[in-house]
């Protein structure tokens, strides 16, 4: 359950789409009280719900990041997007080897409750793929898509 839970936080920041809760009291006080517990300090937050889980989206350190919390409360993933050179260098060296004449157009690390994991969206003329990192040194076709 909670493979499908992060494989859900990860399609819904790879999707723009949200319902922004502009009115903090449309948040459950749980994920209130965990979220400002956790991340005291953090400034610029901004709440997005979805059904299965509410997005958090705030600055902390001079860091934009992404927490993932359920309707309960509990924090299932915390995520940030990152530069290519942040990557760890197998994970580095195979989208610079493998994916000549693509680009990067999304760029982040999660930070899970079971598992952390970088996920790279590239692109070129004719297609869109996202990989995730398995492991620190492979990657695996999580999403692909034709351009129309």
């Amino acid at each position: 359950m909670k493979k499908t839970i992060v494989a859900g936080f990860v399609i819904f920041l790879l999707s723009a789409s949200s319902v922004f809760a502009n009115n903090i009291g449309d948040v459950n006080q749980n994920v209130l009280a965990n979220f400002n517990k956790e991340f005291a300090n953090a400034r610029e937050v901004d709440w997005s719900i979805r059904t299965n889980l509410i997005k958090v989206t705030f600055r902390l350190n001079d860091q934009v990041y992404f927490a993932f919390y359920t309707k309960e409360g509990e924090r299932v993933a915390l995520a940030r997007n990152i530069l290519s050179n942040q990557l760890p260098l197998g994970l580095h060296n195979e989208i610079r080897e493998s994916y000549n004449g693509y680009w990067i157009s999304d760029l982040f690390e999660v930070d899970g409750k079971e598992e952390n994991a970088y996920y790279i969206t590239l692109e070129n003329a004719d297609s869109t793929i996202t990989l995730r990192s398995s492991g620190l040194s492979g990657w695996i076709t999580y999403k692909k898509s034709e351009k129309k």
